[in-house]
């Protein structure tokens, strides 16, 4: 049975290893599929967790869904569009998962101006690297495996390993 509080709803199953946060902005949505597990634990974690998990939608409307079978530890996954992770996806320690730019490029409007977001689809059964950082408007295909300390700028297809500064094919699986 899902447990809902709040706009965030929870399906069953889903464990935690210290304390994630979950931020909700008014008339946005957090869905968190069954059997997902998170970890804000430093001691969860041997690889080096070093926050919690965090689950925050940033503007009205905002919304993210994560599907069953999930795994993270010290990711942060910020909405302020949408953000759609699969089933089955890993995320290794300290991943960064973000829609929006969160300040805007031009100088006379950094601090006071919209950034932009747009949705990140994750697919099923991805593994996303430890520190690796995935932006606004990626899609990253089924199965497809995105190596450590990568910065994901571009859509990834499915079945391949791609890494590095921008983030590009390495190979196919």
């Amino acid at each position: 049975m899902a447990a809902v509080m709040k706009g965030i709803r929870l399906e069953s199953g889903c464990r935690f290893f210290g304390r994630p946060v979950m931020i909700r902005m008014p008339m946005s949505c957090i869905t968190v599929g069954s059997h997902c597990a998170f970890r804000s634990d430093i001691s969860s974690n041997l690889v080096g967790v070093n926050r919690r998990c965090i689950l925050a939608t940033l503007k009205e409307g905002a919304e993210i869904v994560i599907g069953e079978g999930s795994r993270f530890s010290g990711v942060v996954v910020a909405a302020a569009e949408q953000i759609i992770i699969g089933k089955g996806v890993l995320c290794g320690a300290n991943v960064l998962i973000t829609d929006y730019d969160w300040h805007p490029v031009e100088p006379h409007l950094r601090h006071n101006g919209q950034a932009l977001s747009k949705r990140v689809i994750i697919g099923d059964n991805v593994w996303l690297g430890v520190n690796a950082v995935v932006l606004r408007g990626v899609k990253i295909g089924k199965n497809s495996v995105v190596a450590a300390n990568s910065l994901v700028t571009h859509n990834i297809p499915a079945d391949v390993i791609a890494g590095g500064n921008p983030c590009m094919v390495l190979k196919r699986l």
